[in-house]
């Protein structure tokens, strides 16, 4: 089953989307104008995103500022902009912006909501005795590394999303804590055939409507399955932070 990421990893992730995204338009703007063109549109798209990412960057709190307290655990304006960073890429990645006062606030609500459910799920990880090994954490590093083309851009992708080196082996740390609770906690029902049947079915109707040939089931099924599998734990996840809310002390600062 895919692994559900802890929030650091979909920021870094992000970066790379957000590189390559670029890379790719300049590529095709080079092949579409002549050189002297391409250039001043290059320009001009990295003009833009400067200033995106300035009016980004003004979303940001302070460093040490008390966002929030979980259970008696102070939730820090640096975790908040790891989060935050997280959710402003994925509504770019949708091609919205997420700088207007409608998005921002619905920015906000979802980065406390994170914070507040990850915070809950590593105490409860603590609680039950789940730990990252300094192995794990140094295989997860160099996985997450090799998923940049060179040293430097890992660097900036890190400082985008607020890391510096401690800070991310610590949250890589987290992570496999986070995913070793939810894995060995949240496990959903099996996937049933009429279930996988119902999802092709729909998929296939919806790639008819298109004028696409869908592929056989046999094809797509352990995807189907999987994508099943994600769905229901996701699911139970959310009602399983809901359950600890309940139960919690939860102050929110800002």
């Amino acid at each position: 089953m895919k692994k559900l990421m802890y929030p650091f990893l979909l920021v870094l992730i992000s970066a790379v989307l957000a590189a390559c995204g670029a890379d790719d338009k300049s590529k095709s703007a080079d092949k579409k104008e002549e050189p002297k063109t391409a250039e001043t549109d290059l320009q001009d798209q990295q003009k833009q995103m400067e200033e995106m990412q300035k009016k980004m960057d003004k979303q940001k709190l302070d460093e040490e500022k008390t966002v929030a307290i979980v259970n008696d655990q102070e939730v820090l304006g640096r975790e908040y902009n790891s989060v935050l960073t997280s959710s402003q890429m994925m509504y770019q990645q949708m091609g919205q912006d997420p700088t207007t006062k409608d998005a921002a606030e619905k920015i906000k609500k979802q980065t406390l909501d994170s914070l507040v459910g990850q915070t809950l799920l590593l105490q409860e990880a603590d609680k039950k005795g789940y730990k990252a090994s300094d192995e794990e954490v140094k295989k997860q590093l160099e996985e997450t590394k090799g998923q940049f083309k060179n040293d430097k851009e890992f660097e900036t992708a890190m400082k985008q999303a607020g890391l510096n080196p401690d800070s991310l082996e610590k949250e890589i740390a987290n992570n496999i804590k986070y995913t070793k609770y939810i894995e060995g906690e949240i496990k959903p029902e099996n996937v049933t055939d009429a279930e996988i049947q119902k999802f092709y079915e729909e998929y296939a109707s919806q790639g008819g409507a298109e004028g696409q040939e869908p592929p056989k089931l046999e094809e797509v099924k352990p995807q189907i399955k999987q994508q099943l599998e994600q769905q229901k734990q996701q699911e139970m996840l959310v009602k399983h932070v809901e359950e600890l809310k309940k139960n919690a002390k939860i102050d929110i600062k800002v």
